[in-house]
């Protein structure tokens, strides 16, 4: 329950991996590649996609393909994974300054956070934003489509390149009912990851303009993600797209991990973050308890859990639900019902949050 990365093939992926054709990749032999690229293109109403082997590749792809010649920055989220989970890539791959920024609400980006961060003109001591990078789900919260639209207007008219991090939109799409195509209108590129909780054995695959793609299949061979035979895991990725994001897994995941949520509640847990899609950000020092306390309780219970972090997935089994919320029943029991003023132990996960939500 420490994340949705963990999911493994159904037995219809695995099924499926002997029967799609491959060829060189490299070479644009692959026809089962070029097939799925051009699927997810169509579903996310852009020109051209391109499968690559990993999430940080494809957004860092994104970003170095956008970003042409220094001094620039990228704009994003202060919790964002382009700019705290990829290794420094941004400066290492695009010699990109970061401006992180804090959102105002606590949950989500609005236009006037960006605005407020944006480095505009031509003051030479400065490095000018060329690319503001959001991301879709973040936290397991959904960005209201309404402030992708006023970001989206405010990038346009500063003529600033628009990416999203969409390693969870399916996520998002299934919760609001929202197209795929829908959210794409508004950004010039997105990264979506196959292997989270959609459940491919690996990769994932940007999309955006013919001639940027193009250009970052380029930076692909450069960083060493040209991949020869990848019909395998692109015929993969279509079956675990077409069983889980349209088969509706995800959407019942949402609805256990919402039902989960409201018997937390129940026992008088709150969240550092609203239960949108498939995680909950548990407040346990506002609960008297330790996150090495839970750690080693779900660790006994035969868990694996991140901190206050829980994530569902559609391999989830109810026993394992079942045992978590007994574990969190117990530590509350035992917990002296005091907040926390400091808790040592708790994971650098846990910064992703603010606020608290539920019963109080």
């Amino acid at each position: 329950m420490s994340g949705d990365t963990v999911t493994t093939p159904t037995a219809s992926i695995l099924s499926s991996l002997s029967g799609y054709p491959v060829g060189d990749d490299v070479y644009h032999e692959d026809s089962t590649t070029s097939e799925l690229e051009k699927f997810v293109a169509d579903l996310t109403g852009k020109e051209s996609a391109l499968f690559v082997p990993t999430g940080t590749m494809g957004n860092q792809l994104c970003l170095r393909t956008w970003l042409t010649q220094p001094p620039h920055s990228v704009l994003c989220d202060h919790r964002a994974h382009v700019y705290a989970w990829e290794a420094g890539a941004m400066a290492m791959l695009s010699q990109a300054m970061v401006s992180p920024v804090t959102p105002s609400n606590g949950v989500y980006l609005r236009a006037e956070d960006v605005e407020a961060g944006l480095v505009l003109g031509d003051d030479i001591h400065t490095a000018p934003t060329k690319v503001i990078s959001l991301e879709n789900t973040l936290g397991g919260t959904i960005m209201p489509l309404s402030a992708i639209q006023r970001i989206a207007g405010l990038s346009k008219a500063e003529g600033i390149k628009l990416h999203l991090d969409g390693a969870r939109l399916w996520e998002a799409s299934a919760a609001t009912g929202i197209a795929m195509a829908s959210y794409g209108s508004y950004f010039d590129s997105m990264s979506l990851c196959l292997s989270k909780g959609i459940g491919a054995p690996m990769g994932s695959i940007i999309v955006g303009p013919a001639d940027f793609i193009k250009k970052a299949r380029w930076f692909r061979k450069a960083m060493g993600g040209g991949m020869r035979q990848t019909g395998i895991m692109a015929g993969a990725a279509r079956t675990a797209i077409e069983e889980v994001f349209f088969g509706g897994k995800l959407r019942e995941v949402h609805a256990r991990t919402k039902q989960l949520a409201g018997e937390l509640m129940d026992l008088g847990y709150t969240f550092q973050l609203p239960v949108q899609t498939n995680m909950i950000w548990i407040n346990l020092a506002a609960a008297g308890v330790q996150s090495s306390a839970f750690a080693l309780a779900a660790e006994k219970a035969g868990l694996r859990v991140g901190g206050g972090r829980v994530v569902l997935h559609h391999q989830i089994a109810p026993d394992a639900i079942e045992r978590l919320k007994t574990v969190l029943r117990e530590l509350k029991e035992q917990s002296p019902g005091e907040p926390l003023e400091r808790d040592d132990a708790a994971s650098k996960e846990v910064r992703v949050p603010y606020g608290s939500y539920g019963k109080t």
